[in-house]
């Protein structure tokens, strides 16, 4: 992540072992790496529930990155992120990613609840989750994002759509 705050594609990529796009160095990326580093940087043991790259196929095709926004939180909650690059989105990618956020917070006993939470504005977010389980929940401010809807499913009930 440092080297991808740094604009550092190439040497981010030879780190990860495939080949990242310029995506990941937007400057709404270098945000996310950003914040995801003071977290890591204020608790280590956070790292493991970090962002990593969204890979396919064989090759290590990458599509786009995701997450939890941390570790479960004191009733067992955790938050989900997930992005597509353009060029890959409407492909079912964001799907399967969040089919296998679900399956990873499904494993871990501390996590009880999956939360996303989306702007109404996003469509293509808000259809990606129809059919697995969220039900709306509230709404919340995000300094970084603006009004954002809250969905959350229980950890060990979800089932792919």
């Amino acid at each position: 992540m440092s080297a991808l705050l740094d604009g550092d594609l190439s040497a981010a990529s030879k780190m990860a072992g495939v080949s990242l796009t310029e995506y990941f160095v937007t400057d709404q990326a270098r945000w996310l790496w950003q914040f995801r580093l003071d977290q890591m940087a204020a608790d280590p043991g956070q790292a493991r529930w970090m962002v990593r790259q969204a890979i396919v196929g064989e090759k290590g095709l990458v599509v786009g990155h995701a997450g939890f926004h941390g570790p479960p939180d004191e009733v067992g909650m955790v938050e989900i992120g997930y992005s597509v690059v353009p060029g890959f989105r409407r492909q079912g990618y964001a799907r399967s990613t969040l089919n296998e956020l679900l399956r990873r917070a499904a494993e871990e006993a501390a996590v009880t609840t999956v939360r996303a939470s989306i702007s109404p504005a996003n469509l293509a977010s808000l259809a990606t989750i129809s059919g697995f389980g969220f039900v709306e929940v509230g709404a919340q401010w995000d300094e970084e994002d603006g009004l954002e809807l809250v969905f959350e499913v229980p950890a060990r009930r979800v089932s792919p759509a």
